[in-house]
């Protein structure tokens, strides 16, 4: 049998087209392998949200991922489904998403009955903090970080719409900064109190009330980066170091090769000292 041109070109094709399928499915037995591992060390339930650009299509095209209703679902199915006498580590890795999403998962996680542990290996901003906010204990790297709370309407931060309204003769405000100013309002005070009821079961509710007024009040920029040093200043339950198996976890998470300009050589290499 023999190959000419063009069969050799759709063999070509058919490559390119099924080894994104093959890598993605090597990949997520990787994961599994590395978290079954990890939950045999720690003794705990493992789950993960990690919201990395991935390759997920038949051609690569990287996906943006954010907490959205399908990962409410998933995961509170994940944590009803552990027993109750079981820790659960939750991985978190993601820019934030949906209010509404990310306060189902952390109602699901402050309900459940045994320890619950994130870890935060990069960041965790916004509604992934909104989780945070649910544990019995946050680990975080040394240079991972949190983020503020404060809801945003149309891409704006609600409290500067508030601020932009009542900077002016209500006269002299256009008519639809009104309309966002009141849903500002409100969303303002909803956020506060998701976030006072997820951590009163484990502070005082007067200190409860002033860390939400300080995550979700407008402090800060919304990609504000909250240190660990910061967390633990303001009261939330944190720890600094990140296992070395969390980190590892990570890597199995790739951005698409060609978006990514950072590169290094592995420890071992032979390296020429300079003078």
């Amino acid at each position: 049998m023999s190959f000419d041109f063009s069969s050799l070109f759709w063999v070509f094709i058919v490559i390119m087209v099924l080894q994104p399928l093959f890598t993605a499915r090597w990949y997520v037995v990787r994961r599994a392998q590395a978290i079954r591992a990890i939950e045999k060390l720690h003794g705990a339930r493992v789950i993960t949200m990690i919201h990395r650009q991935e390759k997920r299509s038949l051609f690569g095209f990287a996906v943006s991922r954010h907490i959205d209703l399908e990962d409410a679902q998933t995961i509170i199915a994940a944590i009803k489904d552990t027993p109750e006498d079981m820790p659960i580590d939750f991985v978190i890795h993601t820019p934030g998403g949906l209010v509404l999403a990310a306060m189902q998962i952390a109602r699901a996680l402050e309900a459940h009955k045994a320890k619950v542990t994130v870890y935060v290996p990069v960041y965790a901003m916004s509604g992934g903090t909104l989780l945070a906010l649910a544990a019995n204990e946050i680990v975080l790297g040394e240079f991972s970080v949190l983020g503020p709370i404060d809801p945003q309407i149309v891409g704006l931060p609600a409290a500067s719409i508030v601020k932009a309204r009542d900077s002016k003769p209500v006269e002299s405000v256009f008519d639809l900064t009104l309309v966002l100013a009141d849903v500002a309002e409100k969303a303002l005070v909803q956020v506060k109190q998701g976030a006072v009821e997820l951590l009163t079961p484990r502070m005082e509710r007067s200190a409860a009330d002033a860390l939400a007024a300080k995550l979700a009040g407008g402090h800060w920029t919304h990609d504000y980066a909250l240190t660990a040093s910061e967390a633990h200043a303001l009261g939330l339950p944190v720890k600094i170091g990140m296992p070395a198996e969390i980190m590892t976890l990570m890597t199995l998470y790739p951005q698409p090769i060609q978006q990514s300009g950072v590169e290094y050589l592995p420890i071992d290499m032979p390296r020429q000292r300079r003078v």
